[in-house]
């Protein structure tokens, strides 16, 4: 199959692909790979093939295919399609939450001497990155490279990368509890699908209602958090998007949950860990494990509810996410209060206590903890982030954090 042949089959299965027929394109594509002689167009289609299976949660697929991707741009020795083929890697191992070895080729892809078009991949870059770190809590980090790739966004007029990072934003603000930010940014996405997205995939917006869905429901407007929902489950049924469902699943059965609905919120979980399972995504499955605990709690079913933690603590241990274990380390220390089991529940509290030392979860102006209960966050250039109160309360000539780290022990 020559370089023509080759460039008409890939846009006839893109064209397959975006009319729903995914099977179709998939066949259109893999025919491509097995028969095309035109290096250049190998790589494309690999690239149709890794966004095709990254949709469909198919992730070591995905990554099967990065690989062969990486071979591909070493033959054809040029540093864009090198750069373009690592940022791949770099994603499918984030899908798999692979978090280190995501930061890892993020950091091969920055270091690359490109042209103009690999630096304008940076933004993904820092995007892809800055999830990993926030998978593995290291929030400072995370910021920074969340603020970097919106650079990236506004100085290359890219609104797709823009509404993807506003939507990690709203994640990244839903976990340290500013709620406020956590909704903000979620629908600065919703804002840009209406303005700029006729022409995007209905993803983007499905991917907007999703985390507006959780911000809702954290701020208690649970019927909001509903409708928001719902209309993302029905983008993510119509296309095929496993992850989504399984997020959106995930999403609902918190909402019955806060209802104090437990019977029909575990069938949701259910379905939603069916589903993760399935896919790989062990972050998302600490989060399903968390629900399901609660849900026992709320029942008092305390023994099922230290199973379902046990499940969890293994799973946020083998990922590194420090967040996860001080939220089973906060649960487990109500749990053996109940139980009035001292010697576990002294354990517990100590652990939760160092969980927040390691990820700085405090105000490094009032003391208090960051994260424990909804509050208002300013984050200072450097990206370490405070209670917006103290901030206003005390002013700031530079960043107390970093002055604590920059200062060296003296000789006596």
């Amino acid at each position: 199959m020559g370089q023509d042949q080759t460039k008409q089959q890939i846009e006839k299965g893109l064209h397959l692909y975006q009319s729903n027929q995914t099977e179709k394109a998939l066949r259109v594509w893999m025919r491509v790979l097995e028969k095309s002689a035109d290096p250049a167009g190998r790589f494309r289609v690999l690239g149709c093939l890794i966004t095709a299976h990254a949709e469909m949660g198919r992730y070591k697929d995905m990554l099967k295919f990065a690989v062969v991707q990486i071979d591909t741009a070493r033959e054809l020795e040029d540093p864009d399609f090198l750069t373009e083929s690592y940022l791949n890697l770099a994603r499918s191992n984030e899908k798999l939450c692979e978090f280190q070895k995501t930061i890892s080729y993020c950091k091969t892809c920055l270091n690359m001497q490109g042209t103009t078009v690999s630096m304008q991949l940076n933004g993904q870059v820092s995007l892809s990155m800055g999830n990993a770190f926030l998978g593995l809590s290291i929030f400072q980090k995370a910021l920074e490279c969340f603020e970097k790739a919106l650079r990236y966004a506004h100085n290359n007029d890219d609104k797709m990368l823009e509404c993807r990072v506003c939507c990690s934003l709203g994640n990244f603000y839903t976990q340290i509890k500013d709620y406020e930010k956590a909704l903000f940014f979620p629908c600065k996405a919703a804002e840009l699908v209406n303005d700029y997205g006729k022409g995007w995939s209905l993803k983007y917006r499905a991917m907007s209602q999703y985390h507006m869905a959780v911000a809702y429901r954290k701020l208690g407007r649970l019927a909001d958090a509903m409708d928001c929902c719902e209309e993302s489950m029905k983008i993510a049924l119509q296309h095929g998007d496993r992850p989504l469902q399984a997020l959106c699943l995930l999403c609902f059965a918190d909402i019955h949950r806060s209802r104090r609905d437990v019977q029909t919120a575990f069938p949701r979980y259910d379905s939603s860990m069916s589903i993760m399972t399935e896919i790989g995504n062990r972050l998302g499955l600490i989060q399903v494990l968390l629900g399901v605990t609660k849900c026992w709690m709320i029942q008092k079913e305390l023994d099922k509810a230290l199973e379902s933690i046990e499940k969890a603590q293994e799973l946020a241990e083998g990922l590194g996410n420090k967040l996860g274990l001080l939220k089973l380390h906060c649960l487990c220390e109500k749990i053996y209060r109940t139980k009035e089991q001292q010697r576990e529940l002294r354990d517990h509290v100590v652990k939760f206590h160092e969980c927040v030392e390691e990820m700085e979860l405090y105000c490094g102006m009032c003391g208090e903890s960051i994260g424990e209960k909804n509050n208002q966050l300013q984050a200072l250039p450097c990206s370490h982030f405070f209670h917006l109160k103290c901030l206003q309360t005390n002013g700031t000539r530079g960043c107390p954090n970093c002055r604590r780290l920059s200062v060296k022990p003296g000789y006596v």
